[in-house]
């Protein structure tokens, strides 16, 4: 019991303490408040001395009406010197929109120009368009398309109503155009297919030139010739091409088997090849063969090199057509198509 005592004397001590050290603190607060209340309730006489005659001006304020003017005065110039700023600032802002509107009328203008130049693009596509679907063939393929131009309308695309002006008149310009378009990809899916289907018709029809990239020359054509060894007059039933040297690449002219490889007196090394629609091709005088019996090849494709095997002068390749038991002109078929490198 002492000491728990003890230590609520001690415990009262501090609070007391405590409580004095607070109250001084108020006090002087308090102190201080009164003083600065006091001081700014001090009367001030403010004179005005004019400088001529007349009589001088004088009246009494106080430190806090001082203050309180001094403090608006600053409030002010701020708000003034801010509100300047902010003018300043939206004067930047509103040139750098102008410059910006003048750069966009400028784009604008552009972009006018340059419609009108893919509009009469259009035209020229219009026009080189539908002759490209006569030839081919392809005009009731197209029937729906163009009765939608007529109604859409590309004839209406370049005949544009004049009481439509600015942005309008462009955009439905271009909205035109675009139905156009899309009217416009069934008919060239369908020329797709058509040039498709005559590259397969080309790579089964002898007409590539026999020569890989298309070299050498016609040194004995089709038909009626002096025989080079009897002088005599006989039917020549290919054409021979020259390129005065032996070991370059022969090609099948089509797809096709050979049926032929083979030595024969006349022909020398030839091959015979047979395709599609009763075509056979020859190629005699060969130095050597790329190919075997019954292997099926294509168009471009090398099966020997030129070489002087046989009744022959000099290097040459021999090349026949034959179409069943007829034989034809190779030529014919030639002039179509010339083999790259």
């Amino acid at each position: 019991m002492p000491r728990t005592r003890g230590y609520k004397r001690i415990e009262n001590t501090i609070f007391r303490a405590i409580g004095r050290f607070f109250a001084q603190c108020f006090a002087a607060v308090g102190r201080a408040c009164a003083a600065v209340f006091r001081g700014g309730r001090k009367k001030l006489t403010i004179m005005v001395v004019p400088h001529s005659q007349k009589k001088v001006i004088n009246f009494q304020t106080s430190f806090f009406s001082v203050i309180f003017f001094v403090v608006a005065l600053c409030g002010i110039l701020a708000s003034f010197f801010l509100f300047s700023r902010n003018s300043i600032v939206s004067g930047q802002k509103i040139a750098a929109l102008q410059a910006e509107a003048r750069e966009n009328r400028a784009s604008l203008d552009q972009l006018k120009d340059e419609t009108g130049n893919l509009l009469k693009a259009a035209q020229n596509f219009q026009s080189a368009f539908s002759g490209t679907l006569s030839l081919v063939g392809l005009d009731s393929a197209t029937s729906a398309a163009k009765s939608s131009m007529q109604n859409g309308d590309l004839s209406s695309l370049f005949n544009v109503s004049e009481s439509a002006q600015g942005s309008v008149k462009e955009v439905a310009e271009l909205q035109r155009l675009t139905g156009y378009l899309e009217n416009s990809v069934q008919p060239i899916e369908e020329i797709g297919k058509l040039l498709d289907s005559q590259n397969t018709l080309f790579s089964d029809i002898p007409s590539l030139w026999p020569i890989k990239g298309g070299i050498g020359h016609v040194s004995m054509a089709f038909g009626q010739n002096r025989h080079p060894f009897t002088g005599q007059w006989y039917i020549h039933k290919g054409v021979d091409l020259s390129t005065y040297r032996s070991g370059d690449p022969v090609l099948a002219t089509a797809d096709g088997q050979v049926v032929a490889v083979d030595y024969a007196p006349d022909f020398g090394n030839n091959i015979v090849i047979k395709h599609k629609h009763g075509f056979y091709t020859r190629y005699a005088h060969l130095q050597s063969f790329r190919v075997t019996r019954g292997q099926y090849v294509q168009q471009g494709q090398v099966i020997g090199y030129i070489g002087s095997t046989g009744l022959s002068t000099g290097p040459h390749l021999h090349y026949e057509v034959h179409i069943g038991s007829d034989v034809v002109d190779p030529m014919k078929y030639l002039n179509i198509k010339v083999s790259g490198n």
